[in-house]
């Protein structure tokens, strides 16, 4: 236990924490992501709603869950901690300082970016996970089987213009928090080479920090134009 302690002490082992917890979580997007694709089948939320049930069911999958809401919590506080120590090793700021000059905004704005995700997340989980678990979701059948139909719970959710809306801004945050959170978790274990630190700046920058965020804001939008007969 003494590494333990040691490593959650020390500067140097918060932020290797943070980047372990970070890059996990970055890893978690993809799948969910993929799985939320299900919703562009137009099979009145078929798909979706298998995809939902093997997630809730499966035995794998429910232990990594728990990982999951571990590693945000750990992000979060890890976050916070490593936030506190620099501002009380510097309680006067410099009278002088462009920090524009040597870092671009996302770097400078983390822990805004990372309280709206934050806030987002409850409200997130609170619509649709915890409606998933204990709320009354309504019963769809496929094939003689009978689904939660989540499915329906999105539509409700989703037909809101403030809900799509706050969606779509909380996918731009995470974009800006991905853009330098992802190479800044390499960073942190040392893995910086002329030969990789390119290829891992482009995947934050792009695949990351557009490519994820654009395809979670597009499902909201798809939806609520959906379900309002626009499409």
């Amino acid at each position: 236990m003494a590494w333990v302690i040691q490593t959650l002490s020390s500067s140097l082992g918060r932020k290797v924490i943070m980047s372990l917890t970070g890059l996990f979580l970055s890893s978690f997007l993809i799948v969910h992501m993929a799985g939320n694709l299900q919703l562009f089948k137009g099979d009145n939320g078929r798909a979706f709603n298998e995809y939902t049930y093997f997630m809730t069911h499966n035995p794998l999958i429910i232990t990594v869950s728990y990982l999951l809401y571990t590693s945000i919590l750990v992000h979060a506080l890890m976050a916070w901690i490593l936030t506190r120590h620099n501002q009380d090793s510097r309680p006067v700021k410099y009278a002088y300082s462009k920090p524009e000059a040597n870092s671009d905004w996302s770097s400078r704005n983390m822990g805004i970016l990372g309280t709206i995700l934050l806030l987002f997340i409850i409200i997130h989980m609170r619509t649709f996970w915890y409606e998933m678990h204990f709320g009354s979701v309504p019963m769809a059948e496929y094939d003689g089987k009978q689904y939660k139909d989540l499915y329906a719970v999105v539509k409700e959710a989703f037909s809101q213009w403030w809900y799509v809306l706050l969606y779509v801004v909380c996918m731009i945050a995470i974009g800006f928090h991905l853009a330098h959170g992802f190479q800044s978790g390499f960073q942190s274990f040392g893995i910086r080479h002329k030969k990789y630190t390119p290829l891992i700046e482009f995947v934050g920058k792009y695949f990351f920090a557009i490519v994820i965020p654009a395809a979670f804001a597009a499902m909201p939008i798809y939806v609520f134009l959906q379900v309002h007969g626009i499409i």
